[in-house]
């Protein structure tokens, strides 16, 4: 969940190096470092506490000369944030320095081994278990630093990415990586390394994605090579990046979160272009008609997913059984993958991460794998962990995400999984030409709809002023606006960090009733559906106890607005469209409202944007 940069070249490292950090800060920002050998051969390690803004002000006067260097912006795992346990992290020589994304789990064993040879620690981290048992491996060997790397990486275990400079080789940096990502960018007589592409697409759009398991020897003036962790060759495959540097920018918004969130017009039109055919009529999915084999005979499909996708996959769920009628069943990947889950050959498991790279993701898909699923990708970045692993899939091709908390991604996700129940049903037969054509036509004026939605903003920035002393909120929504519950709720908890629960609108009367009063505002998600006259019960309930309701409701709806305190109108859409629509103004209401009270939206605390940690 950190952000690593790296450079050697013919320019100056150190600018370079800190603007790929401010790229990758949404990765983590309790502390920031850079490590540079200067023309003397020296290595200068500078870092500090705080966003990377705080670290450029401590580089003011400092030797911060060369054209090699790493760099690293810290989520904490293995320590409190401080200058002592933010990376980069040094041999007890001072020669070699190491970045790391990641978690070791045996890094207490290691530490412990080392320091009964003699090995001292300045820090908490499991990071510098890496860098002192390369020193302690070439010192002990008399070995190269490649040879040294390759040994350390066979007696840890867990997740890494790392990148190693030493003074004494000053035209090499060394990357590895497993389970953690890891970017290579090819420029012209200059190479880049970082955990996403978003700091090297400013200098080059050639990268090269290192699989698990893979060294990649970085040397000035030389062809890449890359091997095993076995010393094999490996095959070198230079991809092309789609993305912009404009995409990486705020382009006149405040924020990037709200950038984002108003450039959803555009990014479901990307999402469903050439997908949706024959004007609405059809559905064209290739990870679909390439193995229809797979769907027509599934006896069942899993989804797993984390956060913000676990929530688009019960929207999925609901969908699949709804247009395809295939049992679906929607598991969080951090539980899947520990529970001994039953698995069959003709089970397709859908895996969705935005990144592409969240661990517990990746570790169900293995599992699934290992007993003979089908395996179908749901994810946003090309060339990651999860398009590469599993056997087909979708991209949601939403553009770069900077915002931590997921707004573009979560509406790219359900697009997705709506095309995709769509196309399951149009392909076993379970799903009239009628139906596909209606979801089809309004899902191709998606676009237009958002637009439509998102000229409520000026009223939810008002409305935001009358809740920011509240302390819990309370979201409520019906079939498939009860997951658009649960993420409205995760989004206010996120960026404002108050307290927020989602629930089904008719379970609110086995308990949540009890603490429903005044001081308790509650969001309702109520389109005009089948499911529209039992919310008007709850809202009655919840206005009989003192409770005050903002109410997201269809236009020219006049029941509601009778009663509710607040009415957000969205347009009419059909039913299985709804959460779409309606996740524009839970994500405003949540922005404006942590504005309101002084949050950073785009870094909340505590949190980072992907998760490449268990």
């Amino acid at each position: 969940m950190c952000g690593i940069v790296g450079y050697i070249g013919h320019q100056e490292a150190y600018s370079i190096l800190i603007k790929g950090l401010h790229r990758l800060e949404y990765r983590g920002y309790d502390s920031a470092g850079v490590a540079i050998i200067n023309p003397d051969y020296r290595l200068n390690i500078y870092k500090h506490t705080g966003k990377v803004a705080e670290l450029e002000s401590f580089c003011r006067a400092k030797d911060i000369s060369g054209t090699i260097g790493i760099a690293h912006t810290r989520w904490a795992t293995h320590g409190e944030p401080s200058d002592i346990n933010a990376h980069p992290h040094s041999s007890t020589n001072g020669r070699i320095a190491i970045v790391h994304n990641g978690t070791i789990e045996n890094y207490s064993i290691l530490k412990q081994a080392l320091q009964q040879h003699g090995c001292e620690f300045n820090s908490q981290t499991d990071t510098e278990v890496i860098v002192k048992l390369i020193e302690y491996i070439q010192n002990e060997n008399n070995c190269t630093l490649l040879d040294a790397v390759r040994e350390a990486l066979h007696q840890i275990v867990g997740a890494y990415a790392i990148a190693v400079i030493d003074s004494d080789n000053p035209d090499t940096i060394i990357t590895a990586r497993k389970s953690s990502p890891l970017v290579i960018g090819i420029g012209e007589g200059e190479t880049f390394i970082a955990s996403d592409a978003s700091p090297i697409i400013e200098y080059t759009n050639k990268v090269v994605y290192l699989r698990d398991n893979e060294i990649a020897i970085i040397t000035r003036n030389r062809p890449l090579k890359v091997i095993t962790t076995d010393n094999e060759e490996s095959k070198i495959d230079i991809q092309t990046l789609r993305m912009s540097v404009s995409q990486l920018e705020k382009g006149g918004y405040p924020h990037f979160m709200l950038k984002e969130i108003f450039e959803q017009t555009d990014t479901i039109f990307d999402c469903i272009r050439g997908r949706v055919v024959a004007n609405g009529t059809a559905i064209k999915l290739s990870g679909v008609n390439d193995h229809p084999d797979r769907f027509i005979n599934a006896g069942r499909i899993l989804i797993v997913a984390c956060g913000t996708s676990w929530h688009a996959g019960l929207i999925g769920a609901r969908l699949i059984e709804n247009f395809a009628r295939i049992p679906t069943r929607v598991e969080y990947a951090s539980e899947f993958r520990y529970a001994n889950p039953v698995i069959r050959p003709d089970d397709v498991v859908i895996a969705i991460s935005q990144s592409g790279e969240t661990a517990d993701t990746l570790a169900a898909i293995r599992l699934a794998k290992e007993a003979g699923a089908f395996v179908y990708g749901i994810c946003n970045a090309v060339g990651s962990s999860i398009a590469r692993e599993t056997d087909t899939g979708t991209y949601i091709h939403v553009g770069p995400e900077i915002g931590v908390a997921s707004t573009k991604a979560f509406t790219g996700q359900v697009t997705v999984l709506t095309m995709l129940a769509l196309a399951i049903g149009q392909l076993k037969g379970t799903i009239s030409s009628e139906q596909i054509a209606e979801v089809g036509r309004s899902i191709l004026r998606l676009p237009d709809l958002i637009a439509e939605t998102l000229e409520l903003n000026p009223q939810i920035e008002k409305l935001s002023a009358i809740y920011t002393y509240v302390h819990n909120f309370l979201y409520l929504g019906r079939g498939y606006n009860y997951p658009n519950a649960l993420e409205g709720a995760l989004k206010l908890k996120e960026i404002s960090y108050i307290h927020a629960e989602g629930y089904p609108a008719a379970e609110m009367k086995h308990g949540p009733i009890a603490l429903i009063d005044k001081e308790m505002p509650t969001v309702v998600i109520a389109p005009d559906d089948e499911l529209h006259e039992k919310v008007i019960s709850n809202i009655q309930q919840v206005k009989a106890r003192g409770g005050s309701v903002i109410a997201i409701v269809t236009k020219g709806d006049t029941t509601i607005p009778a009663m509710a305190d607040h009415v957000l109108e969205i347009p009419r859409v059909p039913e299985a469209l709804s959460p779409i629509i309606a996740a524009i103004p839970l994500q405003l209401l949540a922005y404006h409202i942590a504005i309101m009270k002084g949050c950073n939206v785009d870094m909340p605390r505590n949190l980072a944007k992907s998760v490449t940690v268990e």
